[in-house]
């Protein structure tokens, strides 16, 4: 290989475990998650790797080093186009534990600085949808989540809700809306009851699907009062852990118009 003075260097944080993260780079079908249908790679010294773009441009190389679920090197030219060659620069991805979940390194070494100016833009997108595609699996059970949470408001039995919270959310976990300052499961649970107590009979739905994000999930909910009839309507955004716990849950609600 030709000597590769130009380096791009990017970094991300993952809200995943190294060794989940880590499976995007040896299996195939992932690989393909967050490079597109046709995208493949051969997890060993040696192996191919092989990256479908749009349009048809084909990427290519060999896999250098991997020491999972620290580190993959792997090689990089365009078997069609006519940018760099194949073989022709090197990529190392190094992961490291980090309080998110995984910090991810990425450096790109080239020949040349021009094409290696031309995949900075290249490197932001496609690491953007690496992010989402390991989020998309890690926290795929995310509506059961917020349905999870919403029901525990409702329980009545201390001991019941708060282990109900402790299943879903982290120990620390904080609550903010308009009416709460909350840290803590303890906390939590306490004004769960003092809402039943002060709002009898109402009862929080998710309402539609969440939208989810790199760990951030927003869940559209509606209220409803003791006879059923909707009362309030809102969002939370919850924040997850790598675990796919509630870190933290804050509240925005519609309030009902006051005459």
């Amino acid at each position: 290989m030709a000597p590769l003075p130009h380096r791009l260097d990017r970094t991300a944080e993952i809200h995943a475990s190294r060794e989940t993260v880590f499976r995007f780079f040896t299996d195939s079908a992932r690989w393909a998650k967050w490079w597109g249908a046709g995208s493949s790679i051969e997890a060993r010294p040696g192996g191919k790797v092989l990256i479908c773009n749009p349009g048809g441009v084909e990427t290519s190389g060999e896999v250098l080093e991997i020491t999972p679920p620290e580190r993959i090197v792997f090689t990089y030219g365009f078997a069609s186009g006519k940018p760099i060659p194949p073989g022709s620069s090197r990529v190392t991805i190094t992961l490291e534990p980090c309080e998110a979940g995984t910090r991810l390194h990425l450096q790109h070494e080239f020949p040349d600085a021009a094409v290696r100016n031309d995949h900075v833009q290249g490197w932001r997108y496609q690491l953007a949808l690496f992010g989402n595609a390991v989020a998309d699996e890690v926290f795929a059970g995310a509506a059961n989540l917020a349905d999870a949470w919403f029901e525990a408001w409702a329980i009545a039995d201390d001991r019941a809700r708060e282990a109900a919270f402790a299943k879903i959310a982290a120990p620390n976990v904080r609550f903010r809306d308009r009416f709460s300052l909350l840290e803590g499961l303890a906390d939590l649970s306490a004004h769960a009851a003092a809402c039943q107590r002060f709002m009898p009979g109402v009862r929080m739905h998710r309402k539609g699907n969440p939208r989810h994000c790199q760990g951030v999930v927003l869940a559209d909910w509606i209220a409803t009062d003791g006879d059923g009839r909707e009362c309030m309507t809102g969002t939370n955004v919850f924040v997850l852990s790598a675990e796919a716990r509630i870190i933290t849950a804050t509240g925005f609600a519609n309030m009902p118009a006051t005459s």
